[in-house]
């Protein structure tokens, strides 16, 4: 369950972002004490030097990421909570446990306070959710037209699991592919506020950290998953290419099989959208040993985001390279790259 911070805003002073707030000087000290420092506050934020200092013992991962999503407040979060989880989930799929992020924001002159600090409140909803320090970033103003309201950066370190081996390498065939949750979700509930193509829904986007759920089912089942992966820009058809490329395996997925919300198959087929190449959030692709995937499924199932996982197909010596798709009416296609972008500014 999210939560929902209700932290009065400070008195910036300005009721919008102004160019001074990018110079360095004066207004970059409020904004940052106000509205970063005393948000995020931590022993090595607090240093308030140009960098982070800390101690790691062991295998370490470390990932970077941009968002520039469209809208910027969009049913079930914002770009401050996507870009916390997005970054998050990108090291659990390492098998990395998260523990610090750096956050960048790159803001359009003119950009509300009372919305900055929204996707402040956003981002200190989800570190704390995650279980994630903010220990440094940086603040950029651009001016008005130059920029899109707000793009941010996050980059982020954790330790891996001493039981992950997750590694594209280990997969073999006979493996399960699971989904740890229906498809699709993040990227129609997007589309659904977007100007020129709103039309009415009750979906939120499914944006969540992962590393908690990844945690558990590592320490149940450790080296015998093979491989995790979050399909965000791509989609499932994306990630699943990308790792029979890889691998010279072939990948058999069944349409049947895979969760999806009948809302959002509605939504799919009004738009000519295929659900297979739309971005992602708070859902994960596993590849896993045959012998423990029942297992896999119930322990994941057990979990707020994976109550709807379900195995959708196996790795397969037939069709080495390719993604290979059984229809609802039992026929089969290959399933491609996507070619072009279906959906800008998803993530």
């Amino acid at each position: 369950m999210k939560m929902h911070l209700e932290c009065p805003m400070p008195k910036f002073g300005f009721d919008v972002i102004t160019l001074g707030h990018g110079s360095g000087g004066l207004l970059t000290h409020q904004l940052l004490k106000s509205g970063v420092f005393d948000v995020f506050n931590n022993e090595m934020l607090n240093q308030q030097h140009d960098g982070a200092s800390f101690e790691l013992n062991g295998k370490v991962a470390f990932s970077t990421d941009s968002y520039v999503i469209t809208p910027i407040f969009f049913p079930g979060g914002n770009i401050g909570e996507l870009a916390v989880n997005g970054t998050v989930n990108d090291l659990a799929m390492c098998g990395a446990m998260p523990q610090y992020l750096s956050l960048s924001f790159i803001i359009e002159e003119g950009f509300s306070m009372q919305e900055f600090w929204q996707v402040l409140m956003g981002i200190k909803e989800a570190a704390q959710f995650a279980g994630v320090k903010i220990v440094t970033g940086d603040t950029k103003v651009v001016e008005k037209g130059k920029g899109d309201q707000l793009f941010i950066n996050t980059s982020g370190i954790g330790l891996i699991h001493p039981r992950a081996i997750i590694h594209h390498i280990r997969i073999q065939s006979g493996d399960q592919i699971i989904l740890s949750g229906n498809l699709a979700t993040h990227g129609i509930a997007i589309m659904s506020k977007r100007k020129g193509l709103e039309f009415e829904t009750d979906l939120e986007s499914d944006t969540a950290p992962l590393n908690h759920i990844i945690y558990h089912l590592l320490e149940t089942f450790g080296e015998q998953i093979h491989f995790l992966r979050d399909p965000t820009r791509g989609g499932i058809a994306s990630v699943l290419n990308e790792v029979a490329e890889l691998t010279q395996l072939g990948y058999h997925i069944n349409q049947k099989l895979i969760p999806l919300d009948e809302q959002v198959e509605g939504a799919c087929e009004m738009l000519g959208l295929d659900p297979l190449y739309v971005a992602n959030e708070g859902l994960f692709v596993a590849i896993v040993a045959k012998e423990i995937a029942a297992d896999f499924i119930e322990l994941l199932s057990k979990d707020n985001n994976g109550k709807n996982a379900a195995i959708i197909g196996e790795v397969v010596t037939d069709h080495p390279g390719k993604l290979v798709m059984k229809s609802r009416i039992g026929g089969h296609r290959v399933v491609n790259y996507l070619t072009g972008e279906q959906l800008p500014r998803i993530c």
